[in-house]
């Protein structure tokens, strides 16, 4: 994970307060990550850092376009997404589970976090659960040469399922009846 290094915050040199980070993500960030969903995209995070005695408040804004594939016409399309989130690093002596989602336990002993699977995490949450080019939010439509193909091959289904319908041994059958 080299290509993230630009990720890990070094926060024992940070003087208590505010502190802010910009960060380009693009389809080297996306390829660190083994079976991502994302392959490519192009989007920028702004993460706003409140140093404290005890722990770190990370503010993160996140906005640009992914590359997503249609879900129903397999075309590559730009999904636009915007993104707000916190989280809440705190520290303690041994690092412990925490139940909240949003807290996560450090121990004192650390000198840097590394955000990156934590944009990670919110780039894949902002993904719609239907991948569809025509409600993207942009001009583009579904390939149509695609959708007529799975009609045909729709149609040619129904009539393979009468084919099987007629069958004589079942004719058969329903004069039992």
């Amino acid at each position: 994970m080299k290509a993230l290094k630009q990720f890990s915050i070094p926060f024992t040199g940070l003087k208590l307060g505010k502190h802010q980070f910009d960060f380009e993500i693009d389809k080297s960030f996306f390829d660190a990550f083994e079976y991502s969903l994302v392959k490519d995209g192009a989007l920028k995070a702004k993460l706003d850092l409140d140093k404290q005695e005890t722990m770190l408040l990370l503010n993160f804004h996140i906005w640009g376009t992914i590359q997503l594939n249609c879900d129903k016409c397999l075309a590559e399309f730009g999904q636009p997404i915007e993104i707000k989130e916190r989280q809440i690093v705190k520290f303690a002596e041994d690092e412990l589970e925490s139940d909240d989602l949003e807290i996560i336990v450090l121990n004192r002993k650390e000198s840097e976090i590394d955000v990156s699977e934590m944009i990670y995490e919110f780039i894949n949450v902002a993904i719609p659960y239907i991948n569809n080019c025509e409600q993207a939010g942009t001009d583009q439509k579904c390939d149509p040469e695609m959708l007529a193909t799975l009609e045909k091959l729709a149609t040619g289904s129904a009539e393979n399922e009468e084919e099987k319908n007629d069958d004589p041994r079942w004719e058969a059958l329903k004069k039992l009846k």
